[in-house]
């Protein structure tokens, strides 16, 4: 695992560090890059995902988020075309659901237009639950695309 690298922005930044597992004796260098959602950044989430090999998207569970998640996520959609999910693996962490007010599972698929053919996780990042699972789930999902291609 690499150190941490933040790019500064003036409202934001972007996270970047390298992830270097082994598998099946040899490695792979994972370039991991976390871009901030405000509509300000697009033209930067959209240069970040040139040449990506997988997604793993964080949708927040907060309800006034509702508009965002979705805005995000179509916006995805729109960057990537029909690669995303075909050649450009998905994984999807449903984030913040210790919140007392958070939206259920459902609604957010719903919102999101997801069905069952995308690996879910739920998560609470601040402590680290269930995030190494969604990060090996999206590392599995690019190396068995590449492996298999």
């Amino acid at each position: 695992k690499g150190e941490f690298t933040a790019i500064e922005y003036e409202t934001n930044r972007t996270l970047f560090f390298d992830y270097l597992p082994n598998y099946a004796g040899g490695r792979v260098l994972f370039d991991v890059l976390n871009v901030a959602g405000q509509k300000g950044h697009r033209h930067q989430r959209k240069v970040v995902l040139q040449g990506t090999d997988g997604i793993l998207f964080v949708a927040d569970s907060s309800p006034d988020q509702r508009d965002e998640n979705t805005e995000s996520f179509e916006e995805l959609k729109m960057f990537l075309g029909d690669a995303l999910g075909r050649e450009i693996p998905i994984v999807v962490m449903l984030n913040k659901r210790d919140l007392p007010n958070r939206m259920s599972r459902d609604e957010m698929l719903d919102l999101l237009g997801l069905g069952g053919n995308v690996p879910i996780y739920e998560t609470i990042a601040v402590q680290g639950v269930g995030v190494k699972r969604a990060f090996q789930a999206i590392a599995r999902e690019v190396i068995l695309k590449r492996m298999y291609k």
